[in-house]
């Protein structure tokens, strides 16, 4: 696994929607779930004092920040809310590189080996297939056969509890994952109940 996860397993927690008077539990629950990675897309509620919130309760515990970070001003506000992590839906050479910049971690959206080129130019950690479900397993294993073998792929939008091995088997290195863990409304417990799920088949594929 690579060193730029910190031992946590490539998998992002996506919580599109979630609130500040919930993320504590929600992070908890995560956590407990065996997810050490988590991201609060900014078109949620609140976002950044979510962020302030996990980054104060599990900054020491988690890799915490956002996702849908379209702005270099908006790197700003994530990292000085103490986020890490930047999620971007695009590739933005001008986000990458403030990302890095201010010390954080790079995961902008690419769909085509040359937004994966100029996204790896800029110096960005990682790279997010989006959307996954249209490239399927053998689209990801297309791609990554041109990239640098040390750059982690995560695939974002598609993957389920009982494809998780397809995609890994294809070349992916890691995973956000979205609706599959979070959905507006579901408590903690049932937050639980999925990621432990996901943590389970991700454990069991790469055995």
């Amino acid at each position: 696994m690579s060193e730029l996860f910190e031992g946590h397993r490539p998998l992002v927690a996506i919580l599109r929607g979630v609130q500040p008077h919930e993320i504590t539990d929600i992070g908890h629950a995560l956590l407990e779930a065996g997810f050490g990675i988590i991201e609060v897309p900014l078109n949620s509620p609140e976002p950044l004092d979510s962020i302030a919130l996990l980054h104060r309760e599990f900054g020491d515990q988690a890799i915490i920040g956002a996702g849908t970070v379209l702005t270099t001003q908006q790197v700003d506000q994530v990292v000085d809310a103490g986020g890490r992590l930047i999620v971007s839906p695009n590739t933005n050479v001008s986000v990458i590189q403030q990302t890095v910049k201010r010390g954080g971690l790079s995961f902008p959206g690419v769909f085509t080996p040359t937004e994966a080129f100029t996204a790896i130019e800029a110096g960005c950690h990682a790279l997010k297939f989006f959307p996954a479900s249209l490239h399927g397993p053998g689209g990801i294993t297309a791609i990554k056969a041109v990239l640098p073998p040390t750059m982690p792929g995560l695939a974002v939008g598609g993957v389920s509890v009982p494809t998780i091995g397809d995609w890994l088997k294809a070349g992916s290195d890691g995973f956000g994952i979205g609706s599959n863990v979070y959905k507006i409304g579901w408590d903690a417990a049932k937050i639980r109940a999925e990621a432990t799920a996901f943590v389970k088949a991700f454990d069991a594929a790469n055995a």
